[in-house]
């Protein structure tokens, strides 16, 4: 049909009124279209609707100009609210969806990504009071790393969940003083280390000078860690502006920190945030002045101050040298293979291997897994020389050889959690790249956390990594067959290897303390009572406790019990049928601000009571009063719309069901902070019960309890060790110094009895 060049008038049967081109009877070309309810559109048109560029005035006062495609604000406009805010970027489906800048009517302004109408993904905010944030956001709200600057001169550098301060991170004063240590949810939680105005923290910089990787350290070195580094300085971590200037058609933004595509929205993918905290004590102690050398190791619970203790900052230097370089020094580690940064090396090479398996195995299409898919024929093997080959991209690592072992099956357990491959690749090879953990065990193996804290990273020695490729058919279905198994979720097996032959032989996990909650305390229980205690002047906030130093009853409602024993059982057995042994049970105790700190803070002995007083929980003032959150855990009928918080990444299993609520599934109320979801091992509340014996007269004892309620989190690990020759050797020689039933290497079928009866003494029945 021909279209109709000359302007023509049509008056709708609504009232609407329409001037402008057609193509039949529909609008077509340049036209100017009047709503009955006063809303005006002038511009392109395409079969009847909005398609090009045009200007759309509303009753409302609100407009906007640019681009349209099929009747929605789709690509590149500005937006004037009635507000009187302006919004200028990117559009899709009438949503800002890419990179923009909106004042606000109170003059805030956004600089940075948006995704369907909210700030997602890396930007910049400035409130009209001065203050300002850099750094990534999430539904809106700042999360993930960045820096806040207040007006006054205040500084914070770290991580931020849900616009709280969340993780580690350092508060630089206005008067020059500085903080440096965790947060949760807004509050001081955890150790750290208090720096007073003049005392002169900052040392050189040690990165920058490592020139064969610097560029690539930088962009690792986001992930804090509070062991290696007490004081930093900061670099500038997005430049101070972001360009307005926006290049139509592809939506694209060029500028030295950020490249975007707007048509994708912001994500994680294709956002990068070049940031650094350099950090290092000087080594000549002449760099500080003597009078000034001085500085404050602190220890707070949601908030509450604790502890406080008066340290020459000299000394802090040498401790944390100590912690850094401890592992070096270590004979036998497994992970011995690279010279000098053997650490650093490793990370790169590991996330360069995940992302090109992840990468090759995702386009197969979904299908069972067979028999074949196990066993030496399913390998992928590649080499990475570090100048880069046609398969490979060029790296700042090393020159390695790369294995993963049986990609479809560990590609099928991801899927049974539903672990999208772009989610999991970013988590582990993104540019905030993998912190590294101290080992809680003996074996000398090392452990990445990732950043977003949904992944562990483990070295293996090569008799674990024949274990599990052993245990694989059977490990799949039994973790098919039951989604509530508590054991270890694996998610990958793979391999480096030198071209002198050294290898390191690491699996990818699940993290079951992925949560918002802080884990105050760690157990490891085996069941076993030889040696299964930690010395005192060991302990510390990351210390992983044993079966001796747990001085805790947890009480549970009676189906949570019945559902946590149900599901031990059934897993025990599996181990034990697969002939595994010296396995245990990790678990992780969130405390509820427990009321005893009430009465240590507010105790004529305590060092701290005045300070306390005056400034309560986290700077605010209380008037003398601490501000804890009430006492009491309160279980409710789950509802999925009203959870606040998603489980972790590795867990598929139901929610469970409370005797205490009529045997209906249950979500967890905590005050201040939301209500979650109660799975197995995740969420779980209880009391903790603590027994004392105090002295009534010189002749009686009284029985005393502390109750706390706690929230629990829990899975059963290391379940790589088989009772081979060697154990029944190591059986033999123990039994013939300590009781049989004491030692850790007993044969399977006792274990797991012995296992499961400890179980029932931590987790009583009750009366």
């Amino acid at each position: 049909m021909e279209i109709d060049e000359r302007s023509c008038e049509k008056i709708f049967s609504k009232g609407d009124v329409y001037i402008g081109n057609f193509k039949g009877m529909l609008p077509h070309g340049k036209g100017k279209y009047a709503w009955s309810d006063g809303t005006v559109y002038d511009g392109d048109w395409e079969e009847g609707k909005m398609t090009g560029k045009g200007k759309i005035f509303w009753p409302s006062q609100a407009t906007y100009e640019g681009d349209f495609s099929g009747g929605y604000l789709h690509g590149f406009g500005t937006f004037t609210g009635s507000d009187g805010s302006i919004y200028r970027g990117s559009w899709n489906m009438s949503s800002q969806h890419g990179i923009g800048r909106k004042q606000y009517q109170n003059s805030d302004f956004y600089d940075g990504c948006w995704r369907e109408g909210v700030r997602e993904g890396s930007g910049k905010y400035a409130w009209s009071d001065g203050n300002l944030y850099i750094g990534n956001w999430k539904k809106g709200k700042m999360s993930g790393r960045g820096v806040m600057r207040w007006s006054e001169g205040d500084l914070f550098d770290g991580f931020w969940l849900n616009g709280l301060r969340h993780g580690s991170g350092f508060y630089r004063f206005a008067d020059g003083s500085y903080y440096f240590g965790t947060w949760t949810k807004g509050l001081k939680d955890g150790r750290g280390i208090f720096y007073p105005a003049g005392s002169k923290p900052l040392g050189k910089h040690n990165l920058e000078g490592q020139e064969h990787n610097k560029t690539k350290m930088l962009s690792h070195s986001s992930s804090i860690n509070s062991e290696d580094s007490v004081v930093p300085s900061v670099k500038r971590t997005l430049s101070d502006k972001i360009s307005n200037s926006f290049v139509r058609g592809s939506g694209r933004m060029s500028h030295k920190t950020i490249s975007l595509d707007a048509n994708w929205g912001c994500n994680n993918s294709t956002t990068k945030i070049t940031s650094s905290l350099s950090c290092r004590l000087p080594d000549d102690q002449s760099e500080l002045q003597d009078n000034r050398a001085v500085a404050y190791e602190r220890e707070y619970m949601q908030g509450v101050l604790i502890k406080e203790r008066i340290r020459n900052i000299s000394k802090l230097s040498h401790k944390n040298k100590r912690l850094k370089f401890a592992k070096e020094v270590q004979r036998g580690s497994c992970v011995n293979i690279f010279e000098g940064h053997r650490s650093y090396y490793l990370m790169l090479s590991l996330q360069l291997g995940i992302r090109y398996t992840v990468g090759k195995i995702t386009p197969v299409p979904m299908r069972e897994v067979r028999s074949s898919d196990f066993g030496d024929q399913a390998r992928i093997r590649m080499y990475f020389p570090s100048k880069g080959s046609q398969m490979t991209p060029s790296h700042y690592s090393v020159d390695f050889f790369w294995k993963d072992y049986c990609p479809m099956v560990f590609r099928n357990l991801r899927e049974m959690f539903k672990l999208n491959a772009a989610d999991y690749m970013m988590s582990i090879c993104g540019d905030d790249g993998l912190r590294e953990l101290s080992s809680p065990g003996k074996s000398g193996s090392l452990f990445y956390l990732s950043h977003d804290d949904k992944f562990v990273i483990k070295t293996l020695k090569k008799s674990e990594l024949k274990v599990l490729l052993k245990m694989l058919p059977h490990y799949y279905e039994h973790v098919r067959g039951h989604e509530n198994t508590l054991i270890t979720k694996f998610f990958g097996a793979h391999r480096i290897a030198l071209k002198r032959g050294k290898k390191v032989r690491f699996v990818v996990m699940g993290n079951m303390f992925c949560t918002e909650l802080r884990i105050h305390q760690r157990y490891d229980l085996k069941g076993s009572s030889q040696g299964r205690f930690t010395k005192k002047d060991k302990i510390d906030e990351s210390s992983t406790l044993k079966d001796l130093d747990l001085k805790y009853e947890f009480r549970m409602d009676r189906l949570l019990r019945e559902s946590l024993f149900r599901q031990l059982f059934i897993d025990s057995l599996f181990l034990e049928s697969q002939g595994i042994i010296d396995y245990s049970l990790l678990l992780g105790v969130h405390f509820r601000a427990p009321e005893y700190l009430k009465s240590l803070l507010e105790s004529p002995d305590s060092p701290h009571t005045a300070e306390s007083s005056a400034t309560g929980i986290d700077g605010v003032i209380s008037s003398g009063e601490l501000l804890i959150p009430p006492r009491g855990l309160v279980l409710v009928t789950h509802e999925p719309s009203s959870v606040s918080t998603l489980p972790g990444p590795h867990i598929r299993g139901n929610t469970l069901k409370a005797f205490s609520i009529g045997n209906k599934e249950a979500d967890l109320l905590l005050p201040g902070t939301g209500r979650l979801r109660v799975q197995l091992g995740v969420n779980m509340p209880a009391q903790a019960n603590h027994r004392i014996m105090q002295d009534e007269t010189d002749s009686s004892e009284v029985e005393l309890f502390e109750v706390y309620d706690v929230v629990l989190y829990l899975g059963i690990i290391d379940i790589l060790q088989e009772y081979n020759l060697k154990k029944k050797i190591e059986h033999k020689y123990k039994s013939l110094q300590f009781d049989p039933l004491s030692i850790s290497a007993v044969e399977p079928k006792v274990y797991s009895k012995r296992f499961i009866s400890f179980l029932e003494k931590v987790f009583p029945l009750d009366p």
